[in-house]
């Protein structure tokens, strides 16, 4: 039975590289993307054809996540497993400067949607003991100066998926930090929004790593999300916040 994936934030960086890496590693999938892009993800169409689908919007808007749900739903019959990637970093900025209304539109991208997405699917996910993968981060259990909205948002998703292992048997979940990956994310901190909120020893971090080209290959953590969507979630790591290079994740003698 080929295995449907949905994949949200599908059309640059990690998201692209995830889908990549589940085309590439299962003959008989179908992933369903959305992202805000559509010309982006018409060239991930144009690549792969009927293996590709997608659903160029907003992920805070209900509809856009309910066309997603229901379009895999109608063409394929089931869904297998979500990959929660879509995220914002935005705003950059320490207490003191605090915009309400800010913290809320990126909660509303990085942990709110996913509660939506979670409600559509995961009716479906119970009927085949299906897969909710959250793209967490190391911020979420280390703080990063003037990164709290960020990092509170993807705590809250540790927290998340935590809570529907606890809830559920049917649907087994896992949030899982990517590591410092060389993504459009790391442009916008060195460049554009850490310059203005970070202190410069927090952004040095940053700056080093870009500077000395340490920053992870894209595809590396998208490999381990896309193993986990395909082969599914182990039943002990159910409910667990894991970085990417967990030795839990990669048993002896699989070097995917």
């Amino acid at each position: 039975m080929t295995k449907v994936v949905l994949v949200t934030g599908a059309s640059r960086g990690i998201g692209r590289a995830i889908v990549d890496d589940l085309l590439k590693r299962e003959n008989d999938a179908a992933v369903y993307g959305v992202a805000r892009s559509e010309e982006l993800l018409k060239k991930i169409k144009e690549k792969y054809g009927n293996r590709f689908y997608y659903v160029a919007g907003d992920i805070t808007d209900d509809s856009v996540l309910e066309k997603l749900v229901n379009d895999a739903v109608e063409r394929h019959g089931h869904i297998d497993s979500v990959i929660a990637n879509a995220g914002v970093l935005e705003p950059v900025q320490d207490v003191s400067k605090l915009e309400v209304a800010s913290w809320k539109k990126l909660f509303d991208v990085n942990f709110f949607s996913v509660v939506s997405l979670t409600s559509k699917v995961i009716p479906y996910l119970s009927k085949v003991h299906g897969n909710l993968i959250f793209v967490s981060s190391g911020a979420s259990v280390k703080p990063y100066y003037a990164w709290g909205a960020y990092g509170s948002s993807k705590a809250a998703l540790n927290h998340f998926a935590m809570t529907i292992a606890a809830e559920t048997s049917q649907v087994r979940s896992i949030a899982i930090a990517p590591g410092v990956v060389d993504t459009q994310m790391q442009v916008d901190i060195t460049e554009v929004l850490g310059p203005n909120a970070m202190t410069p020893e927090a952004l040095q971090r940053f700056i080093e790593l870009r500077k000395n080209r340490e920053l992870l290959p894209p595809s590396v953590p998208a490999a381990v999300y896309g193993k986990l969507a395909l082969e599914g979630i182990p039943a002990e790591l159910s409910g667990q916040y894991l970085r990417y290079n967990d030795k839990r994740l990669h048993p002896p003698g699989n070097d995917s």
